[in-house]
């Protein structure tokens, strides 16, 4: 496993961090699974805004903590934004079907893994995000060999 510190001064930095990721994240073949650990306010949907503009999206991007998962498209390839933040119980999401998301060749960003830990695959990317005095610090866990 490979571990990188990064300190993103604010949240256009944060989106600039998503959209390098989310290129690394074309390049991987296969289905990738990114875990998104931090408080509320981290700034983990503002990092998958950026994952998200890198395969082009131009719209909003907004938490999906009431639907649980947002779906994007990208060509031949989805995209799957979940908040688990609301999860009552890690079996609603054997109700939802979570197996068939995690196939290739779909990309899973999942904020609050730790809600469902018991049925999601383990992460081939882990970020935990914390706040610091100016801006965030991200430790970044990989599996996959990524150039960022």
């Amino acid at each position: 496993m490979n571990q990188h510190k990064f300190q993103l001064d604010n949240d256009e930095l944060m989106v600039a961090f998503g959209e390098r990721l989310g290129l690394a994240l074309a390049a991987c073949e296969g289905a990738v699974s990114v875990y998104l650990q931090g408080d509320l306010g981290a700034g983990k949907t503002t990092l998958s805004r950026g994952i998200l503009r890198a395969f082009g999206h131009t719209g909003a991007v907004k938490s999906p903590t009431y639907t649980l998962v947002e779906p994007y498209e990208f060509g031949g390839r989805k995209l799957f934004h979940f908040d688990l933040y609301r999860l009552g119980d890690p079996e609603e999401l054997e109700y939802m079907g979570i197996r068939d998301y995690f196939v290739a060749p779909n990309i899973c960003l999942i904020e609050w893994p730790e809600r469902g830990f018991s049925l999601l695959p383990v992460a081939d990317i882990n970020l935990q995000i914390t706040t610091a005095p100016v801006g965030r610090h991200i430790l970044l866990q990989t599996h996959l060999p990524l150039a960022l």
